[in-house]
């Protein structure tokens, strides 16, 4: 179970794998990770920028010049750079759990104020609602997009989260 937020290391992974692609200026990272998300997650530039600096000091990209676009700082992968995102492609199979609990919490969390007496948020016009309907839309997103990233029909899986632990050999307690 996580503690808070998402995963420790994400946006300076995503900004290590977007910079092997090609040198990059900040505000085009921003974007990308956008898209990447469909639209739903936008870091800060006072996330990204320092990022990209603190990459910078470590040796692990360099500013690069561009005589097209001479106000832009571009920044590209080092070797050490690349060696760096090897590391964190390894590292990054361990946060799959870190990105279901942050799913399955937020969804659990909106399911609550939904459902639980104790909270009490209005219908507003024109606003997205914490009801049944609305529940079943994010779910039915979640369906497609499972479907559209792995070409295939969605089928429901009747394990409890203890028999698929078991069967996928998790640690639950971990």
């Amino acid at each position: 179970m996580r503690k808070s937020g998402p995963p420790k290391g994400v946006i300076a992974y995503l900004v290590l794998e977007l910079l092997e692609e090609k040198p990059r200026y900040g505000y085009e990272i921003l974007k990308e990770i956008r898209d990447i998300s469909g639209g739903h997650w936008e870091p800060s530039y006072g996330s990204v920028y320092p990022i990209l600096y603190k990459f910078e000091e470590k040796g692990w990209a360099e500013r690069i010049e561009r005589e097209d676009e001479p106000d832009r700082k571009y920044f590209e992968l080092t070797d050490a750079g690349y060696e760096e995102l090897e590391e964190r492609r390894e590292s990054g199979a361990e946060k799959a759990r870190d990105f279901a609990d942050v799913i399955l919490g937020f969804f659990h969390v909106y399911a609550a104020f939904s459902t639980d007496d104790r909270f009490e948020i209005p219908d507003l016009d024109g606003e997205w609602r914490f009801d049944e309907t609305f529940s079943r839309w994010v779910v039915e997103q979640v369906v497609r997009h499972h479907e559209h990233y792995f070409d295939a029909e969605f089928e429901r899986i009747e394990d409890t989260p203890e028999e698929f632990y078991e069967r996928h050999g998790i640690d639950p307690d971990e």
